[in-house]
């Protein structure tokens, strides 16, 4: 869907573990180049030992994706073929005990995406009150126990920090009613910890800051494709695709278009394209994949 060839300059905005980077300098043999980005120098050093084989053909930056429009034109990419958005957090992320994104692997409860930068999650459970925690829930999580999981957390507080992994999801399971039956299949506390997730690296403000950006630094027949893995993410994508394949602004009232704005964007594909039950069983976190993919028009 991407489409990379020969020759192409490619960005693949949310680097991770490289994956998809190596895919497209493969696809893209041999003198396309790509330009890799990532928040966490983790994933940056990583990559670079990695794919050290590609030599000047990738570029990589330590920087949010949401800095694309300055970043990529100072590396030199200031017009491209593709930008590639995985949205969310890697394999990598969610294995590393220090980072606390997972109450699977535990650890202490930071969730940033660069460590050198914002408040870590431990300091937002520790000074928001209960209301504007209930809020994070409920906004960044879409969570329906978002009350209860907020006071107890408050409650917890007065016994000692919540500020390890492993702490948070104690608390949320011992809020959350369980229901007669069997256990759910998705834990109580997975909510929780997307919404803090969300919150602490201002997720979807940044995706709304890229969106636009990449967009301006596509070429005509460029693509741009979003991966996308909670109907928030999912909803701010379709939503920009949808307005730029419209075009005009204009209320619809108006008999006539006035604000002369052309389509940008033509939706490629199923629009979302989602994973085969096979891809699943495979890859049990592929399961709730949203891939949508546009194509730049000419200007």
């Amino acid at each position: 869907m991407l489409a990379p060839h020969p020759g192409s300059l490619q960005i693949d905005a949310t680097l991770g573990g490289g994956g998809h980077t190596e895919r497209i300098l493969e696809a893209a043999s041999p003198d396309g180049r790509v330009l890799g980005l990532d928040a966490d120098p983790a994933a940056i050093e990583r990559t670079r030992q990695r794919l050290a084989r590609f030599g000047d053909r990738l570029v990589l930056r330590q920087a949010n994706f949401r800095d694309l429009a300055t970043v990529a034109p100072a590396a030199g990419f200031g017009a491209v073929d593709g930008v590639l958005l995985d949205l969310g957090l890697s394999s990598h992320q969610l294995a590393d005990r220090e980072r606390g994104f997972s109450f699977r692997t535990g650890g202490p409860l930071d969730m940033r995406f660069d460590t050198a930068r914002g408040e870590p999650a431990a300091a937002l459970l520790a000074r928001l009150t209960a209301d504007d925690l209930a809020a994070l829930l409920r906004r960044y999580g879409e969570e329906p126990h978002a009350g209860r999981i907020a006071r107890a957390i408050v409650a917890a507080r007065g016994a000692g920090p919540v500020d390890t992994a492993e702490r948070l999801a104690e608390v949320v399971a011992s809020a959350v009613p369980r229901r007669p039956g069997p256990p759910p299949r998705i834990h109580p506390a997975t909510r929780t910890f997307q919404a803090l997730r969300i919150a602490v690296n201002d997720e979807l403000g940044a995706l709304v800051a890229v969106l636009p950006a990449a967009l301006d630094l596509l070429r005509p027949g460029g693509r741009l494709a979003v991966l996308a893995y909670h109907s928030l993410e999912d909803r701010i994508v379709k939503r920009f695709v949808a307005a730029e394949r419209r075009g005009c602004v204009c209320p619809p009232v108006f008999p006539v278009c006035r604000c002369g704005r052309s389509p940008r964007l033509r939706p490629v594909g199923r629009q979302p394209t989602v994973p085969v039950e096979q891809e699943v069983a495979a890859n049990p976190r592929a399961r709730s994949a949203r891939l949508r993919v546009a194509e730049r028009l000419a200007a």
